[in-house]
């Protein structure tokens, strides 16, 4: 299988969507979307730049979420890339045979009706990267 990738976002976390907005705004950006993803505990908040890619701010629902886990230990900023697949189940299975790391090997629920999963940094050279499949539209 060959493995495609697209730039879908870049997460920032931050301590609250109405603070860290501001940044964004200044820029020319907005408005400025929300939406709970109870899945991962988190309030995000999304930017669209051309080309489809998105700038979403993360804001922990609760210290225990992975967000607020982040926030705690290293501050705002940016806790994620996100790249977008066409078949998650088969880039996930295709990525643990090669040995990389992955903190799910199931795809769960995420923002915008997607089914995400993340590879941990231990296999990125640092970086969270998730992996997003976006919702199958029929008719199209």
């Amino acid at each position: 299988m060959k493995m495609t990738f697209e730039l879908d976002h870049i997460g920032v976390a931050v301590e609250s969507l109405e603070q860290g907005k501001s940044f964004w705004e200044a820029l020319g950006l907005g408005p400025m979307t929300t939406e709970t993803v109870a899945s991962e505990k988190v309030n995000v908040g999304f930017f669209e730049l051309e080309g489809g890619v998105r700038i979403e701010l993360l804001e922990p629902i609760g210290k225990d979420s992975p967000v607020g886990k982040f926030l705690e230990k290293r501050g705002p900023g940016v806790q994620q890339v996100c790249f977008r697949v066409k078949d998650i189940r088969a880039t996930l299975k295709a990525l643990k045979a090669k040995g990389i790391q992955l903190i799910n090997d199931e795809p769960k629920p995420g923002a915008h009706g997607c089914q995400v999963a993340f590879i941990h940094p231990k296999s990125t050279g640092g970086i969270l990267i998730e992996l997003s499949q976006p919702p199958v539209i029929k008719g199209t």
